[in-house]
């Protein structure tokens, strides 16, 4: 028994998980999820190396940078951040991937899509010439994040400015780690 499993059964939510998993989860997209994808201009990833030290990051790009291949492959680009890689540096230890999209602008739902990603450098039938890299997803599971407890935001305008290396433009010392300013944060 998984542990996934185990802890419905210590907690007493095995009937409430099994219909769940009955109602809501595929192992494929669907034409809701699908068309739900391609209005992300978001997406939350997680990744973790195979010591299970976990990295969640962001992924943003103008709706329809999410690319589905079928309906068990999505595809999203790389573009040029930090440097760091550490998402690509976990799924290259570790293909497992979590993905979360969330509209908070219309509907207040999500959607989740775990599964097995690779670094590819191009993917043929799509141009971005942005992207550096791809990541190819082996969808394995794909449902939904329920509204309940998402807020409805309002959008504003906010000019993004791609491949930058002005540090105002990308956020500055804004947790005074370089300038060791560190008074509280006031929104």
């Amino acid at each position: 028994m998984s542990l996934e499993k185990k802890l419905q059964k210590d907690y007493g939510t095995t009937s409430r998980a099994n219909n769940f998993y009955k109602r809501q989860v595929l192992d494929h997209l669907n034409n809701r999820m699908t068309d739900f994808i391609a209005h992300m201009d978001m997406m939350f990833i997680s990744t973790a190396d195979n010591s299970g030290n976990c990295d969640s990051s962001i992924r943003v790009g103008n709706p329809g940078f999410l690319k589905i291949l079928d309906e068990k492959r999505i595809a999203y680009p790389e573009y040029r951040g930090n440097g760091v890689y550490a998402s690509l540096g976990n799924i290259a230890e570790n293909p497992h991937i979590g993905l979360l999209m969330v509209d908070f602008y219309r509907t207040t739902v999500g959607l989740h899509i775990n599964g097995k990603a690779e670094i590819v450098e191009k993917i043929e039938k799509f141009e971005d010439p942005l992207a550096e890299r791809w990541v190819l997803v082996e969808i394995e599971e794909a449902y939904i994040q329920c509204s309940k407890h998402i807020p409805l935001m309002e959008r504003k305008d906010k000019k993004i400015v791609w491949n930058t290396d002005d540090e105002k433009l990308k956020g500055g010392d804004f947790f005074g780690i370089t300038t060791k300013k560190n008074p509280p944060f006031k929104s």
